[in-house]
């Protein structure tokens, strides 16, 4: 029971920081020596997490649900920007969904070696100080517009790729196209809702076939519940620290955990799968 809530809060504080859900899932276990959870397991808890933007967004999610319907009833469904905000939320999840269904197997096994992850740590890191230094940042989420979401949404599939983060692709997608820092994460949120949806559904059926009963069970619920929970704070702490700060606290997180990753690597201290 204790490594099912260690792994809900693995899950739960860094399925939205931009420093990787997947990529902890991978290391932290294997420098305590259990076994890697696994590509389904880790998909399951995102429903926890999935739970924690659906409490938190409930207003956001209701205002703009509202919208949708009333503008679909008018005749004039992209009439509001509440109403295009959902569909472009819609549309910019096919990608991810796309590559999901087109690489599964690699993404569930040769993609989770650790040497992918630390590169893939770095790499998003550097990526996402480039972010950092583009041009102004003053769009806020009504102003989104369709290319520029639909950029955001084809970066999402990104997180595809074990350490890159979700989180961290598509907030660095925000401020590339010129998203405030607070949009950038908001609408990173509210975009992963239907990808995290339907990923973890997926997996909880795949894993429901093999038998998962008894104890198996217990230990995913107990898991799943705690991601919501500490999935919740992480995202109140993202949204308020990107107010006042920028990303470079998880930029040099990524960077430095990448960096001892191949070290320990390349030591023997780790097994690279």
């Amino acid at each position: 029971m204790r490594e099912a809530i260690i792994l809900g809060l693995i899950q739960g504080l860094t399925e939205f920081l931009p420093v990787s859900s997947v990529a902890h899932l991978r290391i932290i276990p294997a420098f305590l020596g259990w076994a890697d959870p696994g590509a389904a397991y880790s998909a399951v808890l995102q429903l926890g997490t999935l739970l924690a933007l659906l409490v938190y967004f409930e207003s956001d999610l209701r205002r703009l649900t509202r919208c949708a319907l009333h503008d679909i009833r008018k005749g004039r469904p992209f009439d509001s920007w509440e109403a295009r905000l959902v569909w472009y939320i819609l549309l910019g999840t096919v990608p991810i969904g796309v590559c999901g269904l087109l690489f599964q197997r690699v993404i569930e096994h040769q993609a989770r070696s650790l040497y992918v992850i630390a590169g893939s740590l770095i790499l998003l890191a550097l990526l996402l100080a480039l972010a950092e230094r583009a041009g102004p940042r003053d769009l806020g989420i009504s102003q989104i517009g369709f290319v520029r979401s639909q950029f955001v949404g084809l970066c999402q599939a990104l997180a595809l790729v074990p350490g890159s983060s979700r989180s961290g692709a598509t907030i660095m997608a925000g401020l590339l196209v010129g998203m405030t820092r607070e949009t950038a994460a908001r609408f990173s949120l509210l975009l992963g809702i239907p990808a995290i949806a339907a990923s973890g559904l997926f997996e909880l059926r795949e894993l429901a076939r093999a038998g998962l009963w008894g104890s198996r069970l217990l230990h995913l619920v107990v898991a799943t519940a705690t991601a919501a929970v500490s999935g919740y704070l992480a995202i109140d702490f993202l949204l308020r620290y990107l107010r006042t700060h920028s990303t470079y606290l998880f930029i040099w997180y990524r960077i430095g955990l990448g960096l001892l990753l191949l070290a320990l690597l390349y030591t023997g201290k780790v097994a690279a799968l």
